[in-house]
């Protein structure tokens, strides 16, 4: 029986370049962490739960059209997207807001799809 997502990984090809986004662009901190024979495993847990995960290790490319998602929580969007395009990151859309939540698509160094997600005062999630 399934119990919970273990973790979200997302393909890489450039290692160094991945952890320079994701560490020095996004600001998350690594955690469990390996290599060998130039294969990488890195994960990142989050303060609010849920980890996420980046290898070199499968035959899976990246690419904004994969199929899933990656959807972070975060605190502030409008400053979240404002600091992130000054970094030269690429966005997919304006915001997006809905009836619970604003959101936003942006593409990681790799060209994996990024979803950054607030949800608006008083909705659940």
């Amino acid at each position: 029986m399934l119990r919970k997502i273990a973790f979200t990984m997302y393909p890489v090809i450039d290692v160094d370049r991945a952890l320079a986004f994701y560490e020095g662009t996004l600001g998350l901190t690594r955690g469990s962490h390996g290599h060998q024979d130039g294969q990488w495993w890195v994960e990142y847990d989050l303060p609010g739960g849920g980890c996420f995960a980046l290898t070199n290790a499968t035959p899976s490319k990246p690419s904004e059209a994969a199929g899933g998602t990656v959807g972070f929580e975060v605190e502030d969007l409008d400053a979240l997207v404002t600091d992130l395009k000054g970094k030269g990151v690429t966005f997919r859309s304006d915001i997006i807001v809905t009836p619970v939540c604003r959101m936003a698509v942006c593409v990681d160094s790799e060209g994996n799809s990024l979803l950054l997600h607030q949800l608006k005062t008083g909705a659940r999630g």
